[in-house]
């Protein structure tokens, strides 16, 4: 597996069904697009294995209009490791099936 570590801020999307994301830096998305070239599977996503704190989730990653990736924090993991609005996230991104 191809994996990744960073901190970023968790941030709600302002829209409807309260989304918190935390954005994956450019240049480990931008290695990320160059990795996955023809493998991504609908609306550009990638499949993940994210460990934040003492919770590790699959999910996928998904391409923004600027070139970078969202990643989706679900309410279990933000109850879990206390995270809310603008808090820090030390993250473990891990491509899967790569």
């Amino acid at each position: 597996m191809t994996g990744y570590r960073f901190t970023a801020p968790l941030w709600e999307h302002a829209g409807e069904g309260s989304w918190y994301f935390v954005t994956v830096p450019e240049d480990v998305s931008d290695e990320i697009t160059d990795l996955t070239e023809g493998r991504r599977r609908g609306f550009g996503s990638v499949r993940v294995t994210v460990t934040v704190g003492g919770s590790t989730w699959q999910t996928s990653v998904f391409p923004t209009k600027t070139g970078t990736y969202v990643l989706p924090v679900k309410k279990p993991v933000r109850t879990a490791e206390n995270l809310l609005d603008g808090s820090s996230v030390d993250t473990q991104l891990e491509l899967v099936d790569f």
